[in-house]
């Protein structure tokens, strides 16, 4: 039986980690990213490295509603049954709330929240009608905990936090299971150029690690929250 993931933002960080892990146990990659080239390198490494896992994509940006509606429609043509959706796709600029300018919250709740909303509405329906499915929401220990030049981030993270946190109870009687995910502070390149060692962080592997194993849960159980933080605590 062939499976299909679907990963926004999914060449690089923890969403090319997510493919990674799931195209090893054979799956589908359905994915989309603002690159085409990083696009087409990706197909090209995972099809080598997993030959019974496809890559799918689209170039696409999330934050603006046109190009989103333009990568629903393109998943839509494959006509398939989407079982994981993972609502990757995000952006991190830091900034003081009194400081930054006036266009970091829009901005930033267009790509961190609204991609979420409106690729879960898109496909949501089709789970809720095959009683099956896992919508898997990359969050933030931002989600649950200010901190200051957080800003427009923080207030994006909490409010994807949130909406999970409603979707979880919407979706408990037609048995589709939601995840936040919740990682502190992960070697992606959100964090180029800090000079810290790549140890004082968590392993974009090990979210994806986490996921599998939400994932394969029984039909009995949902893990509602995987949040994982590095081990000495978090970078502020």
């Amino acid at each position: 039986m062939q499976r299909y993931i679907l990963v926004t933002g999914g060449t690089k960080g923890i969403g090319r980690a997510i493919i990674e892990q799931f195209a090893k146990e054979g799956f589908h990659i359905l994915t989309c990213s603002r690159n085409e080239k990083d696009l087409q390198k990706l197909k090209l490494e995972i099809e080598q490295a997993y030959t019974f896992s496809k890559v799918f994509y689209q170039e696409a940006d999330l934050s603006e509603k046109k190009s989103l509606d333009s990568f629903v429609a393109f998943v839509k043509e494959f006509d398939v049954k989407v079982d994981v959706l993972v609502n990757n796709s995000g952006l991190y600029i830091p900034g003081k709330i009194y400081e930054e300018p006036e266009e970091a919250l829009p901005h930033m709740i267009s790509t961190n929240l609204y991609s979420a909303y409106y690729m879960t509405k898109a496909l949501v329906p089709d789970m809720v009608r095959r009683q099956s499915g896992h919508i898997f929401n990359i969050c933030s220990t931002a989600s649950i905990t200010p901190y200051i030049n957080g800003g427009s981030y923080c207030i994006s993270k909490f409010a994807l936090y949130g909406m999970t946190q409603v979707l979880r109870e919407e979706m408990k009687e037609h048995k589709v299971k939601v995840t936040a995910v919740i990682p502190g502070a992960t070697l992606t390149a959100s964090w180029e150029g800090v000079d810290l060692p790549p140890e004082r962080f968590v392993k974009p592997e090990d979210v994806a690690s986490a996921i599998y194993m939400a994932y394969n849960l029984s039909e009995n159980s949902v893990m509602e929250e995987i949040l994982i933080r590095p081990q000495l605590g978090d970078i502020n």
